[in-house]
This record gives structure tokens, sequence and C-alpha cells, in this order.
């Protein structure tokens, strides 16, 4: 089977990213210079026609959007066990993924990129602040829910643990202090414990040395 992630530094391919090491999988990933806007150019577009990251190519067919993506790493290498095997459980994991997807990266890209939600220039400040509440909102949520948990779902990494993973890290890059967010924290630094994730920062780090 051959298998390219299209990946960029800091964007949330890192999830599935995460979860093809967790799993063992053998993987290319092709390489996006975001900032250049490579993700814009015809190559790209004729991968995934949304012009974002992820997408997963397996054997020449392309899996777009997160949820879609981290499902089938899932379902491909169950030895993993990346999402709970008891059915309600496997729906409360896709429920995190969704909300990861659709509840929080929402809420950071308001942020970083204040033009896509009001071309005002004076409105920029206002975007960004409700953008602020909004992931702030969304991390208490997230304090609450791993309140005397290692994981979301058990004593077992998985895809939610890999996408809150990347939300919350994302969420620290625009200055504020979340470090209240204790059990967020902790999740975070159990996280990058991992060998899946040092290898992740590792080839983060040789990628932006290309850019």
């Amino acid at each position: 089977m051959n298998i390219t992630l299209a990946f960029a530094p800091g964007a949330c391919a890192i999830a599935p990213y995460i979860l093809l090491k967790e799993a063992g999988a053998s993987f290319n990933t092709l390489d996006l210079n975001l900032g250049a806007g490579e993700h814009h150019k015809p190559e790209y577009l004729k991968i995934n026609p949304k012009g974002k990251v992820p997408a997963l190519i397996v054997d020449g067919t392309v899996i777009t959007e997160n949820v879609a993506i981290q499902t089938w790493i899932d379902r491909q290498y169950p030895h993993a066990g990346l999402m709970p095997s008891d059915p309600m459980q496997f729906i409360q994991a896709l429920s995190v993924l969704g909300w990861c997807g659709s509840g929080i990266h929402p809420k950071l890209t308001q942020q970083a990129r204040p033009e896509r939600y009001c071309d005002d220039p004076g409105a920029a400040a206002r975007v960004k602040a409700l953008g602020h509440e909004g992931m702030v909102e969304q991390f208490e949520l997230a304090e609450q829910m791993l309140a005397g948990k290692t994981w979301f779902f058990g004593e077992r990494f998985g895809c939610a643990d890999a996408y809150f993973y990347w939300t919350f890290r994302r969420g620290g890059a625009f200055g504020a202090d979340l470090s209240r967010f204790v059990n967020c924290t902790a999740h975070r630094a159990r996280v990058e414990a991992r060998a899946s994730v040092k290898a992740l920062l590792a080839h983060e780090e040789a990628v932006k040395a290309t850019f």
C-alpha cells in the first residue's frame, strides 16, 4: 500500500501524522509551505481541490477532512486501538473529533486569519478577540473532559488525543497564557512524551528548514 500525507508544519495535518506513526504505518509526506501558498497551486489543487491540508493519498485515492482521514487510519490499523472498540464510546470519540474540527479549529483560524471573517481592516482586533474568547470557552470544556483522565478515552492514546493536542498547541501560538488549563497542559505534556510526537516535531523542524 502506498500512502502519502499532504502535510504542513503547524497545521492540523500533524494529527494524522501522529496517528500514522502510532499505527506503525509506512508513509511518505508531501510537505507544503502554506505561507508561500503552495496549497493553492494547481499541482496541489489537482490532489485536493479544497486547497487544504491534510489530504491522505492511498494508492491513488484521495481522502480529505481530518475526521475521515483519522477514521480511515483507525479502520486500516485496528491493532493500534486509536478509536474505542465499544460502539457508544466510538461514537463519543467521533464526536470529539468533530468538535475539534468544527468547534475549536474555527476559533483558531479566527485569530490567525481575521480577514476571512470580516474584510474591514478596522475590525481585525475585535474579530481576533472574539476568536480568543470562543477558544477559551472550548478549552474550558476540554478541561472538564480531561479531569482525572490520562487520555480522552480510557488509558489508551487515540485519535481524540492527537487532534485535541494540535488544537491546544495551536491555541498557545497566539500569545495567550493557557497554563490555567491544568488538565489540558498536562495532556499536552503526555502527548509530547510519545515517540510518535517526537518524530513529528523532528519532521516539522526538518521541513521548516527547507522553506
